[in-house]
């Protein structure tokens, strides 16, 4: 998969931005705050509809005509996959709605046809690294939930409708959890939220597990390639409903421990998820909300058993995020059959030496990748002669001469 169009309007710094995506390796140069990552974060909008670093999709219309009454950002984008050429259009709107602020909408189409998101989710697929994106490792649980929720919803059929369900079922049974908590009431009506909460949520846990183990055989190999073999990198998700929990008195395996989730059925899942929310319905109806499930679940990442969230260096971290990103791309095309575009932010002022070499040798097996730097003199002579080399500055794009 590659692209070979990309148009923008009024989309953040680009008032209007029409260019031909060169394929392989494009190496986008410029000073800070000119509009590199910008791109980036316009292809991988493409991909996910949804932005790595705005609050919400008003954040990404550049008003240029002062009128916010009515203002439109269009995302344009052609590209190939599977010997096909499609195209991909996001347009989002921001209506003035009188006294209340304006209203927002998102507009979708797919080779010309309008499409839900939910729809149109995996038509392109995209990978990125941006440099905060240590967070993922270092921070809160709701950090790594994001990062999942983007990558199976970009491969996985079914995954981002199941989630949005779950999260508006999840919705509805906290606010009738907290009305029976402060005005009493039949619980016999949270049945119906349960079965919807537990359906959707089986599905969420199933896949989960799935893609857990899939990455991490992906995420060993090149942990050990990027370390030297100094380091074992290991993925454990705990999901706050484990099909694996104790019953009968029998005891909990060590949180270290290996464990394969992998032999449950979704029935079983479910069920298991059911009777899970049954034992808690006193304790969630005195609190007012709904305490296990996948909104809760947690994913750690454990170098040579050691947290790394917790206790890894700056480089145990960058190095265990590089690999993870490397292994989503082989793991995206495992599930898909073509590649995703890879997009890198500004990755290579901060690797070493060996590093940045395993990273530029990972590059030319890709089918396309997006890098963004403020400086040529990081790359390889002859990586830079291989590539397309296009200057940012101040809201546009153009090819430049490569240097001698």
């Amino acid at each position: 998969m590659y692209l070979t169009h990309l148009s923008l309007t009024n989309f953040r710094a680009f008032t209007r931005l029409d260019m031909e995506v060169p394929r392989r390796i494009l190496l986008l140069v410029g000073d800070n705050a000119q509009g590199k990552t910008t791109l980036l974060e316009a292809v991988y909008f493409l991909a996910t509809f949804t932005s790595f670093q705005a609050a919400n999709d008003r954040q990404l219309i550049n008003f240029a005509s002062g009128d916010e009454s009515l203002a439109v950002a269009r995302l344009v984008a052609q590209f190939h996959r599977g010997g096909e050429v499609h195209r991909m259009e996001v347009r989002l709107i921001r209506e003035a709605n009188g006294g209340n602020g304006g209203r927002q909408r998102k507009e979708i189409l797919v080779d010309g046809v309008k499409r839900s998101m939910q729809e149109a989710l995996g038509q392109f697929n995209a990978v990125i690294f941006l440099p905060q994106m240590t967070r993922v490792i270092e921070g809160g649980p709701e950090e790594r939930r994001r990062y999942l929720n983007l990558a199976l919803a970009q491969v996985v059929p079914g995954y981002a409708q199941a989630l949005s369900e779950y999260v508006q079922a999840l919705t509805q049974r906290n606010a009738l959890l907290k009305q029976l908590g402060e005005r009493g009431g039949d619980p016999g009506q949270l049945a119906y939220w349960d079965t919807l909460l537990t359906g959707r949520g089986a599905f969420l846990i199933q896949t989960r597990i799935a893609a857990i183990q899939e990455l991490e055989r992906l995420v060993i190999r090149y942990h050990d390639v990027l370390t030297g073999g100094t380091e074992v990198l290991r993925l454990q998700y705990r999901p706050a409903y484990d099909p694996l929990a104790p019953t009968n008195g029998q005891f909990q395996l060590p949180v270290e421990a290996g464990v394969d989730r992998s032999g449950f059925t979704l029935e079983q899942i479910q069920e298991g998820f059911a009777r899970r929310l049954q034992s808690l319905r006193r304790e969630e109806i005195a609190r007012g909300i709904t305490t296990v499930g996948p909104h809760r679940d947690e994913l750690r990442f454990m170098g040579n058993g050691i947290d790394l969230g917790d206790y890894g260096s700056r480089g145990q971290v960058r190095s265990s995020l590089l690999a993870l990103k490397l292994a989503e791309v082989d793991w995206m095309r495992e599930k898909t059959g073509d590649w995703p575009v890879l997009l890198l932010d500004e990755t290579l002022a901060e690797l070493d030496t060996r590093r940045r070499t395993q990273l530029l040798s990972a590059l030319q097996e890709s089918e396309q990748a997006l890098l963004t730097t403020t400086d040529l003199k990081l790359f390889d002579p002859d990586f830079v002669t291989r590539s397309s080399v296009w200057q940012v500055r101040s809201g546009f794009a153009a090819q430049i001469e490569k240097p001698a």
